[in-house]
């Protein structure tokens, strides 16, 4: 399968020289990132890394990490989705305030520094046909390169192509921005999102690799893998996530019984859109 995605690829690159690649270390991007630079090289290839307040400390170095070991070059990107109010009033649209805003820059102040001929993302076969992704809108409004849609790769294809380039990230958990533990329509703030991250980082050293932890004001929402509810609620880890979860400046700590939901948030409010 790699093989061949490499010589698709190589298709579908014709003409570009330089590429960059929005990059966040996920199994996506870091896929995409690997590939492209098997096919252009590594030194024609720039990793460009998101960094606001919505990107947890953990997540920023484990991009360094992986792009280092992919051997290429990585460009920080500092983004400012917070001073649009249209990305705090966090309504379903959301994402696509948070990928105009990176891809606004990138244009601005990367795409002529790097000599960029073209900026490509992870966007994944299955991404596409899901209806909560409104950063794919951004996407196409900036031209910006979706190669993993392009070929028709889905997200089991993306984790099997990893495996076998023995990319770090291949059984990478999902790890959506911070806001996205936000409920649509309250306010995204740094303080929240600073809470958000202390408790999940919190979580992972107890741990409790994939986690999601909610912000419902003063309550905590956590969603877990099924394997680890009651794990999670059973001496003497009870204990020890409820004083992590008090920690971040919560009052309340609760374990949601459904498990990790993606799109938790997002979905029922496009599906009653569309209907």
């Amino acid at each position: 399968m790699t093989a061949d995605a490499i010589t698709r690829l190589r298709e579908l690159l014709t003409g570009i020289d330089r590429l960059g690649v929005a990059f966040s270390g996920g199994v996506d991007s870091s896929v995409l990132l690997a590939l492209a630079a098997r096919v252009l090289g590594p030194d024609r290839v720039v990793a460009l890394l998101g960094v606001s307040p919505s990107l947890a400390a953990d997540e920023r170095a484990g991009a360094h990490t992986i792009a280092r070991d992919l051997g290429v070059r990585v460009v920080e990107v500092v983004t400012r989705e917070l001073d649009r109010a249209a990305y705090r009033a966090n309504g379903p649209d959301r994402c696509f305030h948070c990928k105009d805003e990176l891809f606004t820059t990138i244009d601005e102040q990367v795409v002529r520094a790097e000599r960029l001929d073209a900026v490509a993302y992870g966007e994944n076969a299955d991404d596409a046909r899901r209806p909560d992704r409104p950063g794919s809108r951004a996407a196409s409004e900036h031209r910006v390169l979706r190669p993993l849609t392009d070929l028709g790769l889905t997200k089991a294809d993306v984790r099997r192509i990893a495996r076998e380039l023995g990319v770090a990230s291949a059984d990478k958990p999902a790890a959506p921005c911070l806001a996205s533990r936000i409920p649509h329509f309250a306010e995204v703030t740094p303080v929240k999102l600073g809470q958000i991250e202390q408790a999940e980082a919190a979580l992972r050293r107890l741990g409790l690799q994939d986690s999601r932890v909610r912000h419902h004001g003063d309550i905590a929402r956590l969603e877990l893998p099924a394997e680890d509810l009651v794990r999670a609620v059973t001496e003497p880890l009870r204990t020890a996530v409820h004083e992590a979860i008090i920690a971040a400046g919560f009052r309340f700590a609760t374990v949601d019984l459904a498990g990790i939901q993606s799109g938790a948030f997002t979905l029922p409010l496009v599906t009653v859109a569309r209907d």
